[in-house]
């Protein structure tokens, strides 16, 4: 059996977390003798909590027959300084505990690094060549671009310059690149990075592996987590939400889109989730007398697929200038909403769009309340049989990403490095 590892600083176990990307890869893998071990930070990134390594530089579990190892890292919160400390403890982490752990537990034949930040990419390089097998770069956000977007830091600047610098070296370096949105390897070539353009990066060595969603949990969940609520079973056309009630989530977008839909009384608008501004969207609805949106705060991840096959249509609520959407979508909502066999509005226009791609939804042009008024009207006056086609359309598309179909693709790039 060939070993693969992984190294991903916010990775989980399905007891630790929801973000199971690799643990996903690693289960399917096994099938195809490959034994997959995760690498991830003992601090957990979402929950606020941590893994006990009782001490020790890393704690090793297993779950589910997926090996998962818990590196020591420092403790941080916000996205300030003690964040960064936490990734560069997790990068020296990796560098201390890898030859130690090999010696145990057998050494890698391929090892692939995945960001967020891409300090992780680069332990993965420079753990390979200490053990002379292939590198793979997993590029899960393009750092530093995302930096540049918000303005935090600029791209002319000098700290702005040597990330760039960094991230071109990762490409270099790695024997396979893996994107998880369709259009990020436009990025290499945008930089001039490409062979074509003069630079060191071969784009064969480039390739695209989407987020996406095991049909497998996601369908027995619907029937073994039922959320107990009467506005999700009443007859009413259902335009629901999902995720964090944060300022960048733009949810107010959608009350200021209810009260323009208030004279359609079937209409009614159902937020899950909460966050630091749900209570001032509250007190919102309270005060402007908006009747058609119901808050329905936080709910376990577990009701998710049970919440969304019981909407009419569920909103892809995006800013349209926080981000460079011209490469595509790679949020795994977008792919639980198409599993759900419902359609979808975005409320940006991607590039690369998936809903396009598998007409199961709509995108909008400019994001305004108008403009999402009137999408949701055009699905709410569709006739039953076109509508039904749209529904069909998202859970068929959903198929292709499935993480049983994603491995294969992942498998195939792990092949392409091999070095017998």
């Amino acid at each position: 059996m060939r070993r693969f590892w992984i190294f991903n600083h916010y990775a989980t176990t399905p007891q630790t977390g929801p973000l199971l990307r690799h643990f996903y890869f690693a289960e399917y893998l096994k099938e195809k003798d490959i034994e997959t071990t995760v690498f991830a930070a003992n601090e957990l990134h979402q929950t606020g909590g941590s893994v006990d390594t009782h001490g020790k530089p890393y704690l090793r579990t297993e779950e589910e027959g997926v090996p998962f190892v818990f590196v020591k890292t420092s403790k941080y919160q916000g996205n300030g300084l003690s964040r960064v400390k936490n990734m560069v403890s997790f990068f020296m982490g990796l560098l201390r505990i890898s030859g130690g752990y090999a010696k145990t537990y057998g050494r890698p034949d391929v090892i692939m690094g995945s960001s967020a930040h891409p300090l992780t990419s680069i332990a993965g390089i420079l753990t390979a060549r200490r053990f002379g097998v292939p590198a793979i770069v997993e590029v899960r956000d393009l750092w530093p671009e995302a930096i540049f977007s918000v303005g935090k830091v600029k791209m002319n600047s000098l700290a702005g310059r040597l990330l760039s610098a960094g991230e071109k070296w990762m490409y270099v370096h790695a024997d396979a690149i893996v994107f998880t949105k369709e259009g990020d390897v436009d990025h290499i070539k945008e930089m001039g990075w490409d062979m074509d353009h003069g630079g060191k990066i071969d784009l064969q060595k480039c390739h695209y592996v989407n987020n996406g969603v095991k049909l497998t949990d996601y369908y027995e969940s619907i029937g073994k987590n039922v959320l107990a609520d009467p506005e999700l079973e009443d007859d009413s056309f259902k335009v629901v939400y999902t995720g964090t009630v944060r300022p960048v989530n733009n949810v107010g977008n959608l009350l200021d889109t209810a009260k323009l839909l208030a004279d359609h009384k079937d209409i009614r608008f159902l937020i899950f989730g909460g966050g630091s501004e749900l209570e001032k969207l509250k007190k919102r609805v309270v005060d402007e007398k908006i009747e058609n949106v119901s808050f329905k705060g936080f709910v376990e991840k577990k009701y998710i697929p049970y919440i969304l096959s019981r909407s009419s249509v569920n909103v892809l609520n995006y800013s349209q200038s926080n981000y460079n959407w011209s490469r595509g979508n790679s949020s795994n909502k977008l792919f639980e909403y198409m599993a759900s066999g419902k359609p979808i509005i975005s409320t940006v226009k991607m590039g690369y769009c998936i809903l396009d791609k598998y007409q199961c939804g709509l995108s909008l042009e400019e994001c305004t309340p108008q403009a999402l008024a009137a999408q949701i009207l055009k699905l709410h006056d569709l006739p039953p049989k076109a509508y039904e086609q749209m529904a069909r359309n998202a859970q068929e598309g959903a198929k292709d990403f499935d993480f049983s179909v994603l491995t294969e693709r992942l498998y195939r790039v792990i092949e392409s490095v091999r070095r017998d």
